[in-house]
């Protein structure tokens, strides 16, 4: 059903592919650095549920789709990071709280810059 739901988001242009599968590939591909199972970790927890509805949300993300993919990266990391070194079972909302605040941050170092603008 979450699959389905982000389906919809999609098809209706309410969100975009960049951050949601920038953060699963890179949940992933964490997940095997840090030996883990990929497939356990993409689908267990909240993962889709936070890649799909909390870490697109409008207000709270990077403007450029450079920025999209580098805050879905950043969630992934923390992600995997949190679960595995952590204390904590699940780090989707910590990650990407965690981004959330790094956000004016990417946006300062992803955006154009009009031409004549200082």
């Amino acid at each position: 059903m979450l699959l389905l739901g982000a389906c919809y988001l999609l098809y209706r242009k309410q969100i975009k592919i960049y951050t949601p599968l920038s953060y699963i590939v890179t949940a992933a591909v964490f997940a095997v650095v840090f030996n883990g199972n990929p497939l356990f970790h993409v689908l267990t927890g909240g993962l889709i549920l936070g890649a799909f509805f909390m870490a697109t949300d409008p207000v709270t993300t990077p403007l450029s789709r450079s920025g999209k993919i580098l805050f879905g990266v950043g969630c992934g990391f923390l992600t995997i990071l949190i679960r595995l070194k952590g204390g904590f079972p699940e780090g989707v909302c910590y990650s990407i709280l965690i981004m959330n605040m790094l956000t004016p941050f990417i946006d300062k170092i992803t955006l154009i810059k009009k031409f004549g603008a200082k």
